[in-house]
């Protein structure tokens, strides 16, 4: 044998054998005279058995003299959806298309390629698609619900306590019987508490400073509020990030950060966070690393809130990884493409 057509055989041997769709050579019978192993796992067919007739041929149709199957009538079908019956006592969704091989003019016998693809994965990743985008307006929701809501403290709450505040003040200079002016100035104090928790409440619901100035500015604007405490860990932040990103990018970037930061102070025990956000070539990187207790991921409770991070990374189509060992600490990995950027 010619040693070229020695390979091309072997590959095409290889490519038969291994490629996923179902492969199936049938007569003008539908009688199988050749298939794949992804046939036979997809179908449970056998050798010398008949190819049965989908839904569609069932219930369609057809003239007089026409083969009741579709495929065969037609020769050759390019893209062809509908049901097919199988040995396994099922019917499944798949794709199918036909190409005539061979056809004896004298005898009248043909041969026809049947390829068969299973819809099931297709129909699995499209489910897939419309859960990711159904958790993408649902976080969208959210923001601007968040957004709308840190509007109204600021604007409407936190005016009318602030106007509340100014009335006190000039009222006060009136006041001369010293257990009134105690009593205004515990309300005073109180008062400058509520605003203070407002602000904070604001804040935690969607920074101000996110929209005007970036992300950049509002991650350390977090860190120093949160290491107002003096029981607070010591928090570096490192970035070379120069640009504004987009709107959606900084938002789940933030809340990530925020979500991270919460956990470590309420359940690591850290002494030291290591932030780092840093513009690569291929891709924008974000490692959040303490030295705290670690713990075990697969006995880890649902309320850290682990499950929230990865799901708002993933809705910018990055990757979330968290590393972790008892007693060692834990790194959590971002990597989001530069595509999302643009």
């Amino acid at each position: 044998m010619n040693p070229t057509l020695a390979i091309e055989n072997k590959y095409l041997k290889q490519i038969f054998e291994s490629i996923q769709d179902g492969i199936i050579i049938m007569d003008h019978l539908r009688t199988i005279l050749m298939m794949n192993p992804s046939a036979k796992r997809l179908t449970g067919w056998q050798l010398g058995g008949k190819v049965p007739y989908c839904s569609f041929c069932q219930n369609r149709k057809r003239k007089h003299d026409e083969d009741k199957c579709y495929l065969i009538a037609k020769d050759e079908v390019p893209y062809f959806l509908s049901e097919m019956p199988t040995y396994h006592g099922e019917k499944i969704n798949v794709e199918m298309s036909t190409a005539l091989m061979f056809h004896d003019q004298y005898t009248g016998k043909k041969e026809y390629l049947l390829v068969l693809r299973d819809q099931r994965l297709k129909k699995k990743e499209e489910e897939a698609y419309v859960s990711k985008l159904m958790i993408q307006k649902l976080i969208e929701v959210q923001e601007n619900e968040h957004k709308r809501l840190a509007q109204e403290l600021h604007d409407g709450v936190g005016q009318s306590l602030y106007t509340i505040s100014v009335a006190l003040q000039a009222i006060e200079p009136y006041v001369n019987e010293e257990k009134i002016a105690d009593y205004l100035s515990e309300v005073r104090t109180e008062l400058d508490k509520v605003m203070k928790d407002v602000k904070a409440y604001s804040y935690q619901l969607r920074p101000q400073s996110l929209d005007r100035l970036g992300l950049i500015p509002t991650i350390e604007s977090l860190i120093s509020t949160m290491t107002l405490n003096r029981d607070k860990p010591d928090i570096v932040f490192d970035a070379n990030v120069k640009q504004q990103l987009p709107s959606t990018v900084e938002i789940n970037l933030y809340r990530v950060i925020q979500e991270a930061l919460h956990n470590i102070i309420k359940y690591a025990k850290a002494t030291k966070v290591t932030i780092e956000l840093k513009q690569q070539q291929t891709a924008l990187k974000l490692l959040i690393q303490d030295n705290g207790v670690g713990f075990d991921q697969s006995t880890i409770l649902k309320g850290l809130g682990l499950k929230h991070m990865s799901e708002r990374i993933d809705q910018i189509n990055g990757t979330f990884v968290i590393d972790t060992t008892i007693g060692e600490g834990t790194v959590i990995h971002v990597n989001i493409p530069n595509e999302v950027m643009e």
